[in-house]
């Protein structure tokens, strides 16, 4: 692995919000307060010791304000992003009398009132999912342009959304502490039919959390005291606006960011990510911990491995979480990187000291050979892999028949029958507008709720004359945790490195624990 932060103006001096690879062409896009979405070509240099460049390819100019996120749809023909004051955008791809390829809007979103942060494709690229700063989430049918279903019952900040690649679970995650996640079911309407809405299944928001056995507490009467509820998540004072959590690529489990964790009741809490089975999406199978900083976001690499023919037993998962594969996800903190497997406890891969501000989104190229991050002080990071060095890739005909279904290649001719059906439907269907029928689906909140005021998110962004002080200091990336205690995951400590202190440094500081 090689790679740094690329130091080019990549949206002037603004930050760097969002970034997503195309699969068909592997350009790499990125979205900035500067109101654009910008293309770029990644190449390698011919010296394999060097870090991968970009080039800049184009700029879509539509949006009026800061555009938050953006996703490629997995058909790979539509790109949908968001921004503040509620902007969402649909952009098709169109081929030009030159035979290049461009991207213009074709369907513009309306109906959140407030800032959108997260986005999320249906397998199919039919819909999309959106979650705002207005506390809701708007699933929408992307062939219309219209709202199927409003999720209203967060009480805060929704900044992160995700989609089931087996398309039967949709997951939101919110300022309010909590992760809701919805499931799809036949409800039958006042027509007399029914028709597919997202129900809540399941709301992740506490834990029970034991005194320490050493120092049991006891009430007034000499008894000892029961356990206590913890919160799972931070709140609405987490320094970031993402918490961008994603489904795996089989759909067998989902990662949540923003986690807090205590092992007993006296112990400061740990900043942590969550591995949540599909077979029970009650609790938090495994629990990874993450550097001094909270995790803002986590994403899948879209590539399945073989499994690895000897792992140490105190570098194995200590649950019942086994896979006949492998699979491998970056989890992002505020200024960290960690890259994870499936078959390792600890991390594969740690890069610190990345950059002066806090890192806003992860992508992963479409062959696994580059990772990019993204941040608030305006700069992006690049890293490749060399071939097999992440592992060998599993034939999709190994799979197991009900995996190998959701896995990105096998949805890909769908996805595009889809999109083109939907793009034929656009010539026939106006601009959309808020809707004014009742058949949008709107879950209401319940009865009893309690109102969390949302209070100001300091974020480290650019000074406003645009000069980054690359001389000023920073914390440093503390151990990760040396244990959690059972029945949750063990890591051992990883020592970190910071960059150097020069913005001209561009070579990679990283620890490869377990080189594949």
């Amino acid at each position: 692995m090689k790679g740094g932060t690329v130091q080019i103006a990549w949206h002037g001096s603004q930050p760097v919000l969002s970034l997503d690879f195309h699969s068909p062409s592997g350009l790499l896009a990125t979205a900035g307060a500067d109101h654009d979405i910008k293309l770029w070509s990644v190449r390698q240099k011919e010296n394999a010791a060097a870090a991968p460049t970009v080039k800049f390819e184009a700029e879509l100019s539509y949006h009026s304000k800061a555009v938050n996120a953006l996703r490629f749809a997995p058909s790979g023909q539509l790109l949908a992003s968001g921004g503040d004051g509620g902007e969402i955008l649909i952009w098709r791809q169109v081929d030009n009398a030159d035979n290049q390829t461009s991207w213009k809007v074709f369907r513009a979103l309306v109906m959140h009132q407030r800032d959108v942060l997260d986005l999320a494709w249906s397998p199919d690229s039919a819909s999309l999912m959106s979650g705002s700063v207005d506390n809701h989430c708007i699933i929408w049918k992307v062939s219309t342009g219209q709202a199927w279903q409003v999720l209203n019952e967060h009480l805060h900040y929704v900044q992160g959304v995700a989609w089931d690649p087996a398309g039967q679970f949709v997951v939101s995650l919110s300022a309010d502490r909590t992760c809701r996640i919805y499931s799809s079911q036949m409800i039958p309407t006042s027509k007399g039919t029914d028709k597919g809405f997202y129900v809540c299944q399941q709301v992740l928001a506490k834990t029970d959390l034991a005194p320490l056995k050493q120092n049991d507490k006891t009430d007034l009467n000499g008894s000892i005291a029961g356990p206590s509820k913890h919160h799972l998540f931070h709140d609405e004072t987490l320094p970031s606006f993402f918490r961008r959590l994603a489904w795996s690529p089989d759909a067998s489990f989902l990662v949540v960011p923003s986690g807090i964790h205590k092992p007993f009741l006296e112990a400061a809490p740990c900043n942590m990510s969550y591995l949540i089975s599909r077979d029970d999406l009650s609790r938090p199978a495994i629990q990874l911990p993450g550097p001094s900083k909270p995790v803002v976001a986590v994403r899948f690499c879209p590539l399945v491995f073989t499994l690895h023919s000897t792992v140490p037993e105190e570098q194995q998962y200590n649950t019942s979480f086994s896979l006949p594969y492998r699979l491998v996800f970056a989890v992002a903190t505020l200024d960290s990187l960690l890259i994870y497997d499936t078959q390792h406890s600890s991390p594969i891969v740690v890069v610190a000291g990345l950059h002066y501000a806090a890192i806003t989104d992860i992508a992963w190229s479409a062959d696994a050979q580059y990772v990019a991050v993204s941040s608030q002080d305006g700069y992006c990071s690049l890293f490749s892999f060399t071939d097999a060095e992440l592992g060998l890739q599993m034939p999709c005909s190994e799979m197991p028949p009900h995996i190998a279904s959701y896995l990105p290649e096998v949805l890909l001719a769908k996805a595009k029958t889809t999109a083109a059906e939907i793009i034929g439907k656009a010539e026939h269907v106006p601009a959309s507008s808020p809707p004014k029928d009742s058949s949008v689906a709107v879950c209401p909140r319940p009865l009893k709720h309690r109102r969390i005021t949302p209070s100001a998110v300091l974020i480290n962004s650019p000074p406003s004359d645009g000069k980054i002080d690359h001389n000023a200091p920073r914390e440093a990336a503390s151990d990760l945790p040396a244990s959690l205690g059972e029945p949750h995951c063990v890591i051992p400590a990883v020592t970190t490195v910071d960059l150097p202190s020069s913005p001209s440094a561009a070579a990679l500081h990283h620890s490869m624990l377990n080189p594949c």
